[in-house]
């Protein structure tokens, strides 16, 4: 190997030390990828793939346009409104509560897209409910914590969806209809498994005392909804969904995109809601303004990374690799960003990177862009879901006074079921 891509090998150590110490993601892949096209004596390709990334025609509007409806939705409290709506039926359950919680979240975590808040809306609501039931704080936590994984795949709006759809030359809406099986059944295998231990092994559904004293901790900081449902409010989450499933299936023609079907449901949200539409624009463009910061500031840092990889020839070498060791793609698609995202609490940059430098070369070696991408997207998922450093588990941690450590437990073993069957169904 070439002294270029040892270098290439030391700065993805780098960049997986720097992530565990909580460093600036954009900044370690900018820099790093920067280095390595200096060091190959291409630094205009990473100016180039940096450009490339904040003008993607594909990307920006469509990510941006979702993230702005996603605010408009919190401003307007529909998020709340669908939620309340959502955990009407728990009520009742017993130790079922656990994997109707998580499923339920899964379902809202559609509509919401952000894992974090995902665990504060629907941890809000569900997990009061689950500790005055008597479920440990800490599966009560993991209930709603194990439902915040991959149900934004099924949205539109997911900047993962639309880069691999893109990527695979498939309509945006064949990939989810495609991938909605597998996210769907390899979701539902999870909660199966941890629902089991939970319920089987560690009888948190029998915590007596030690879910009252939570209960009546959360009892003292939160308040329980106490709104009456509307129905209209309660969907208007849903709406783009609807309008895109609709039209791709009844009116393929019409050419409704991604940022039509936002702005359609933006209207939706200003006419159940008759809030001030003023106060509504604010929140869609602060919400623009945000994903371009966050979702495409972080492919673009990516992209200059991914440049720097195939400047120094270590992308190509790790093909030509591939090409006669297709289990070591299977694996290394599943468990690399898994393990990543498992270590710093964010899959975003593994999955990036892969999907960037690695999965566009899936023929290569025997496999489908779009199944490929799709394992590395639910690796990083399911990495991120069972992390003690995840936003998302340390938020419904802290609403049900647990240990995120202890929830994460509850996580992994699903997870990682999930995880190998992924691997072996998707590629």
């Amino acid at each position: 190997m070439t002294w270029q891509i040892w270098l290439a090998i030391a700065s993805i150590v780098f960049i997986v030390f720097g992530l565990v110490k909580r460093l600036e993601t954009r900044m370690l892949l900018i820099v790093a990828g920067f280095i390595l096209c200096c060091a190959s004596g291409a630094p205009m390709k990473a100016f180039g793939a940096f450009v490339k990334g904040m003008t993607n025609i594909t990307l920006v509007p469509a990510i941006c346009s979702a993230m702005g409806f996603a605010f408009a939705v919190q401003a307007s409290k529909c998020d709340q409104q669908l939620v309340a709506a959502v955990a009407a039926p728990l009520k009742k359950l017993g130790g079922l509560l656990i994997p109707a919680a998580t499923i339920l979240t899964f379902l809202i975590n559609i509509a919401i897209m952000s894992a974090a808040g995902t665990a504060a809306t629907a941890g809000a609501t569900f997990i009061p409910l689950l500790l005055r039931a008597g479920i440990r704080p800490a599966a009560a936590a993991a209930a709603v914590g194990g439902g915040t994984m991959a149900g934004l795949l099924l949205n539109p709006g997911c900047a993962h969806d639309i880069y691999v759809a893109k990527m695979a030359e498939m309509d945006l809406m064949a990939f989810i209809i495609w991938a909605a099986p597998y996210i769907v059944g390899l979701v539902l295998l999870s909660v199966i498994v941890n629902s089991a231990i939970m319920i089987v092994k560690n009888k948190d559904h029998l915590a007596g005392a030690e879910a009252k004293d939570a209960a009546a901790k959360t009892d003292a900081n939160q308040q329980e909804s106490a709104f009456k449902v509307q129905p209209l409010k309660a969907v208007a989450p849903l709406v783009p969904l609807i309008v895109l499933l609709v039209a791709s299936i009844s009116f393929p023609k019409a050419g409704i995109d991604v940022v039509a079907a936002m702005l359609i449901g933006l209207v939706f949200i200003s006419a159940v809601t008759l809030m001030n539409p003023g106060e509504i624009s604010k929140a869609f463009f602060k919400g623009c303004g945000t994903g371009y910061a966050q979702v495409i500031g972080l492919i673009v840092a990516a992209g200059v990374f991914a440049a720097g990889l195939q400047a120094t020839g270590a992308v190509n070498a790790f093909i030509e690799f591939l090409k006669g060791s297709n289990e070591f793609a299977r694996w290394g698609a599943a468990f690399g960003p898994f393990l990543m995202a498992l270590g710093t609490g964010s899959g975003e940059a593994a999955i990036w990177a892969f999907n960037q430098s690695i999965t566009p070369e899936a023929a290569h070696f025997g496999m489908q862009s779009h199944s490929l991408g799709l394992l590395a997207i639910l690796a990083g998922q399911f990495g991120r879901t069972a992390s003690p450093l995840a936003g998302a588990i340390i938020i419904v941690a802290g609403m049900a006074s647990a240990d995120p450590l202890a929830v994460a437990k509850r996580l992994i073993p699903g997870m990682l079921v999930a995880l190998i069957a992924s691997a072996f169904i998707l590629v």
